[in-house]
């Protein structure tokens, strides 16, 4: 059953069938004629895949993400962002780039990140005399970094398919998206100065002081969510509740930017989303419960006992092969796919289960700007309108910083578990 259901996956999906049908259909035609399991197991397996407390923090954020879209959020932390560090050799760059690290934080979408701050910082960065490779390539790469700082959904989505805490993801992730955010920044800066390229003046600090007071309400939901995680005043799904009250009080009622008719689009947008992400998470639930019930993972397992020794090798391994699959597979799809048969035995080989979500989350990162198929490269494209051989310049330069931050994060734990150990010293 395993063989024939393995070779109908591979078949829909070049085909260009969407991903949750190739899932889901592959699994029933496996059960239906290969198989003396009873389909309406299947239907049972379907649903029961939705029934998990974590998965209600999805619609949630990203409802939360919707509302910061439209409501004024993300040009206030631009000009925050600009005034912060527009002095700076290529500082308008990173300004980009800063700013998608807390419109990631913010919102948790990687395409809504490459959306909101490119379609201002774009057109800057050429004015500024940037290349537009390198324009389209860092507008890409940078709104990668919303799956790895909280709150991601592909944390939450891993944390859910292994029962690792959601909180414990979301704190470690900080310290993995800085590292990761910080590798662009370098690399802009000595791009900027290799190239002469100009800058703002140095912000006074009534300006500086003047951007943070209109930007203080959309930079204090991060501190909201994870400080309420952490105080105990609620869950991390109770925070996903939180966070999209609060973005909607503070775009209808402080910035006064939600109007009716966007908060209509706003709804309709965010149910079309979640079930765009729950039906993919329930259709893959079904093909994990089949892989397990045929003894793939205890295959995997047994290879890697019997021919890897090494946590460095394994971790190496884990590494090519999710970077592989994120250039033709949505993050949230492959976490769902590959998280349950590789976890019990990075747990056998003794890697950290928080570590091992961050490692696969940043690869996936990566992932979503790689040709050819990596959807930020589409979404930066709608922006720039480059063709993807014009882009590949740019792409390969963040590819390169970015793949470098990606080792730190594997073999330096502590990058991501500072914070938590940190935490646990005061607990």
């Amino acid at each position: 059953m395993v063989t024939a259901l393995m070779i109908l996956i591979i078949v829909l999906l070049f085909s260009s069938t969407p991903i949750f049908i190739a899932l889901g259909l592959s699994s029933f035609l496996a059960v239906l004629f290969f198989s003396d399991i009873m389909p309406m197991i299947l239907v049972q397996r379907f649903f029961g895949g939705l029934d998990q407390f974590a998965l209600m923090a999805l619609p949630f954020f990203i409802f939360a993400a919707n509302i910061m879209d439209v409501g004024g959020l993300s040009d206030r932390i631009l000009r925050w962002s600009r005034a912060l560090v527009g002095h700076i050799s290529g500082g308008v760059a990173m300004t980009a780039q800063v700013s998608s690290m807390f419109f990631g934080a913010l919102s948790g979408s990687s395409p809504a990140t490459v959306i909101a701050i490119g379609k201002i910082m774009y057109p800057e960065m050429l004015r500024k005399k940037y290349d537009p490779s390198f324009a389209s390539g860092l507008l890409a790469s940078a709104g990668s970094v919303s799956l790895i700082i909280p709150p991601s959904i592909t944390l939450i989505i891993f944390g859910s398919v292994t029962g690792v805490s959601v909180g414990s993801l979301f704190i470690a992730g900080i310290g993995a998206g800085l590292i990761y955010g910080l590798s662009s920044i370098i690399y802009i800066y000595f791009y900027a100065k290799r190239n002469n390229l100009p800058r703002d003046k140095r912000a006074t600090g009534k300006e500086l002081w003047d951007s943070t007071r209109k930007a203080f309400w959309a930079l204090l939901i991060p501190v909201i969510i994870l400080g309420g995680i952490y105080a105990g005043i609620f869950t991390p799904t109770e925070a996903a509740g939180v966070s999209a009250v609060y973005a909607l009080f503070v775009s209808a009622v402080i910035y006064r930017e939600m109007s009716w008719k966007n908060f209509y689009a706003v709804c309709k947008e965010s149910a079309i989303t979640t079930a765009q992400v729950l039906v993919l998470v329930a259709s893959a639930q079904i093909l994990g419960w089949l892989l397990t019930r045929g003894g793939v993972p205890q295959q995997i397992a047994g290879f890697i006992t019997n021919n890897i020794s090494s946590v460095v090798l394994f971790l190496l391994l884990l590494n090519i092969l999710l970077l592989v699959l994120g250039m033709f597979m949505e993050g949230v799809a492959a976490i769902i796919i590959i998280a349950p048969l590789i976890f019990p035995t990075a747990q056998m080989m003794g890697v950290d289960p928080v570590h091992l979500g961050v490692i696969m989350i940043s690869n996936l990162a990566i992932g979503m700007y790689t040709p050819p198929f990596g959807i930020n490269i589409f979404v930066a494209q709608s922006i720039s309108k480059l063709s993807m051989v014009k882009m590949m310049p740019g792409l390969l330069k963040f590819f390169a910083v970015n793949f470098a931050a990606l080792l730190i994060i594997t073999y330096v734990p502590e990058t991501s578990l500072f914070l938590l150990e940190i935490i646990d010293l005061f607990e």
